[in-house]
């Protein structure tokens, strides 16, 4: 367990790696593609607290009256919506009329930022993550994705930048007209894996959001004298992504005495809910990848179209393939949630994000969806201590990457919290709502296609897997139901309906407790974890299975 300082927290101003700093405009064309990066704050330079002391020691803070809690998911007229992703500016596809009649930002899969989706995607049209007349909400389980980053280590970006930068080293280097025209002093700005400013944001707006909110389930643990525990992983952005959200929560310095932050190792070898492919062993080869294998095949002949109708701006050492349109469509992406504006995102056509995006869905739904034979047992950690904090004891027995140091200690894994917030990777995420087996998500039949592009499959990984991605499970006490105690499920603020044994259909997606506990209970059992992980069986084509489990040979 870390408790945080509030130094930490100021360490989360964005830095990246040092190096000659270069601006766009005065790039020679020599130097297209080359990396380059600014440095912040300067070397030696720190902040003076004897001539700019901290508000302990100026004091004279006036009147701090404290209110009640906020609970606006029980109190407001209705829930408030996320549609703005201020301030990045997004351009309308080439063949687009304006940006808002086609919003190429919900077209980049697991890039796009997070909005708000509507809950008719998944057929509850009249549902609220508000909270139903005559409920009320008695405890809240948020798992949540870090904000946008940096692309990792080695991804596409960089990998095209380098092939700019080899193109104009060679011997006539290249010139690009029209559209592409930008290409002949373009430099790559991006870093790597760091949450942007962006980023911070999202996680922070989260942050307040959630105290907005939830903050009234506070007042149990001032009855109960404790404070809660919320957890994330050792990675910059992971560690960064919790300390945004609690500065948003709890305030600044607040939260520095007001929440235990507890960090789990994340790196080869250790076993953790927040990161279960650093211990699932087929999850890093081709059982990981049936998805991945699906969307490259699938997208080749729309992205060699679209390199052609390119080349034709382009001469000289420079020639676009399927690979290099793909890593343009991540620019556009990255370069937005990092520098706020792309310039590869006009290059593209409504059509081509379309197929941007449904590769995205193919490929989540093949490596962490129910088309996945690993997806369900790397969920299932996250299943497992979700089951342990409903059912208020701890975990005793375990074959999954649950971290058993942990979670068989209540003081690092407390059962009675009004309030859980775990922070994760977007893979992280959607395997455990595989492993809870959120069918709704996908549809009855509606898995993303490979041979066709389509308009019509419910699974979509903009929706349900965005940068700052949020699942929220609500406990309710209900009257006059009986049983009284409900619980629902809400992803990226769309209620999902559920379909364990004995739920009914709900307008407002709620179902005993008692009934998703034994369907959860259920779906544990039925996960194999060490056959998934570690057994040989026969690799699946994408879409031969439907469950998130592993075929049994």
């Amino acid at each position: 367990m870390v408790h945080l300082s509030l130094a930490a927290l100021a360490s989360s101003a964005l830095l990246v790696s040092a190096g000659p700093v270069k601006r766009a405009s005065s790039v020679a064309a020599s130097d297209a593609g080359v990396s380059v990066s600014d440095v912040y704050p300067p070397t030696g330079a720190v902040a003076n607290p004897t001539l700019f002391p901290d508000e302990t020691q100026v004091g004279y803070p006036g009147p701090t009256p404290t209110g009640v809690e906020p609970f606006a998911v029980q109190t407001a007229a209705s829930y408030p919506t996320h549609t703005d992703i201020y301030p990045l500016v997004v351009p309308a596809a080439s063949d687009a009329k304006d940006a808002k009649s086609f919003d190429i930002s919900k077209y980049w899969g697991n890039l796009s930022p997070q909005y708000s989706v509507n809950p008719a995607q998944y057929g509850l049209a009249n549902a609220s993550p508000a909270v139903p007349d005559k409920c009320e909400v008695v405890q809240a389980h948020l798992y949540f994705r870090h904000g946008a980053r940096y692309p990792t280590t080695g991804a596409p970006p960089s990998t095209f930048a380098g092939k700019v930068q080899n193109a104009t080293q060679a011997a006539g280097g290249f010139t690009a007209s029209g559209p592409l025209a930008f290409l002949n002093d373009w430099t790559y700005k991006l870093g790597a894996e760091l949450l942007t400013p962006f980023g911070r944001k999202q996680n922070f707006d989260f942050g307040v959001a959630s105290r907005q909110l939830y903050g009234k389930l506070l007042n149990n643990f001032t009855e109960a004298g404790t404070i809660p525990v919320m957890r994330t992983q050792s990675q910059d952005r992971m560690v960064k992504t919790m300390l945004n959200f609690v500065a948003g929560f709890f305030g600044v310095p607040e939260y520095q005495d007001q929440v235990n932050i507890e960090i789990e190792l994340e790196a080869r070898g250790f076993n953790l809910s927040g990161a279960p492919y650093e211990i699932c062993t087929n999850s890093n080869n081709a059982y990981g990848s049936v998805g991945s294998t699906a969307a490259t095949a699938f997208t080749k002949p729309y992205y060699e179209k679209a390199a052609e109708r390119l080349n034709k701006h382009l001469s000289g050492n420079l020639t676009l393939v399927a690979t290099d349109i793909n890593a343009m469509l991540q620019l556009c992406s990255y370069e937005t949630d990092a520098l706020g504006y792309s310039s590869f995102c006009p290059l593209f056509t409504e059509d081509e994000f379309r197929v941007y995006e449904q590769a995205y869905d193919i490929q989540f739904a093949g490596n962490n969806g129910f088309q996945s034979p690993v997806s369900a047992a790397q969920g299932k950690a996250y299943l497992e201590e979700l089951i342990s904090r409903l059912n208020h004891s701890l975990i005793t027995e375990w074959d999954s990457a649950t971290n058993a140091t942990q979670d068989g200690n209540e003081e690092t894994f407390p059962l009675n919290q009004s309030l859980y917030a775990d922070a994760a990777h977007e893979v992280s995420i959607m395997d455990a709502l595989t492993a809870l087996n959120l069918t709704a998500l996908t549809g009855d039949t509606a898995f993303p296609p490979v041979d066709k592009l389509s308009t019509d499959h419910v699974y979509g990984a903009s929706r349900i897997v965005p940068f700052g991605t949020q699942f929220q499970l609500q406990v309710l006490e209900c009257q006059p139901s009986v049983p009284t105690k409900q619980i629902r499920m809400i992803v990226n603020d769309a209620v999902v309906p559920l379909s364990y044994p004995g739920c009914k259909p709900d307008p407002n997606g709620l179902c005993a407790y008692d009934t998703v506990l034994a369907g959860l209970i259920q779906r544990r059992d039925e996960i194999d974890f060490d056959h998934a992980c570690f057994g040989n069986y026969t690799l699946p084509e994408y879409g031969s299975i439907h469950s998130g489990l592993a075929p049994s040979a």
